[in-house]
């Protein structure tokens, strides 16, 4: 079984890559963040044509997830609240999930933070504090995490680390947040194959970032540990990044043995 993730940043927009990519890379399941766009305007059809079922969440303009499986999936729950209770945290389109042969899939798009200290930067907090809550309470069994992050684990997942820790997405709060979700059993499947630096996920569109290689690996799939030893390979594929007018992230894909 191969899973992957994608920040799309706009599926209307993507379309075209996203269908290329698939048609080259047939996952089973792909997950999907910042679709930017509310249900009814989901771009269904051309996507159930290359034969995936369709599960998403999205909001107008910002922030919305989706899965796309070959397979239909089970018990699919969108947001914190079906676990964790009622949430205003769910106002934003940001987690999905759902079930297929015993493995529990969570899609998410963790907030991006803006900057140390700030409003959002204390929701982002909030919201990785609510996530592990969610994480305990989920009934036992094997689980895949997925999505974009927006936090670098390590120092070896940034280009240049130096004085990052000031910034977001490598504050320390971030990476103890994210150590604490990690602490309850999962592990980061790539780190499982790959362990140098200088593989990224997300480049910045200014300055050049892709062409000079400015990444940060900040879209993780993080596996429970017995999927994570039934895992045979986990890689970055830069080609849509390439691609005109692309995504700034590109996807992950981990394959998984059955």
């Amino acid at each position: 079984m191969q899973i992957a993730t994608w920040n799309v940043n706009s599926i209307r927009t993507r379309l075209e890559h996203i269908k290329r990519w698939l048609l080259e890379y047939p996952v089973d399941v792909l997950c999907l963040q910042e679709t930017k766009v509310i249900d009814s305007d989901f771009p269904k059809a051309p996507l159930e044509e290359l034969g995936y079922q369709l599960y998403f969440a999205g909001q107008k303009s910002y922030n919305g997830v989706a899965i796309l499986s070959r397979s239909p999936l089970e018990d699919v729950q969108v947001g914190f609240a079906p676990v964790v209770g009622d949430t205003q945290l769910d106002e934003q389109k940001r987690v999905i999930s759902g079930s297929l042969n015993g493995l529990r899939i969570v899609n998410l798009y963790v907030p991006n933070g803006q900057t140390v200290g700030s409003e959002k930067y204390q929701y982002k907090l909030l919201w990785l504090s609510t996530l592990e809550q969610y994480l305990q309470k989920l009934p036992n069994g094997e689980l895949c995490l997925c999505g974009d992050f927006n936090i670098a684990p390590e120092d070896r997942d940034i280009y240049n680390p130096k004085g990052k820790d000031k910034g977001i997405m490598a504050s320390p709060a971030e990476r103890l947040a994210l150590s604490k979700i990690l602490n309850l059993g999962l592990k980061d499947v790539f780190r499982k194959f790959t362990s140098e630096s200088g593989h990224y996920s997300w480049w910045d569109y200014r300055q050049a970032g892709f062409a000079n290689n400015r990444g940060w690996r900040i879209d993780h799939i993080y596996l429970s540990a017995g999927v994570y030893e039934k895992a045979k390979s986990c890689f970055i594929d830069i080609e849509p990044r390439r691609q005109e007018q692309p995504s700034d992230h590109t996807p992950v894909i981990v394959q998984i043995s059955h």
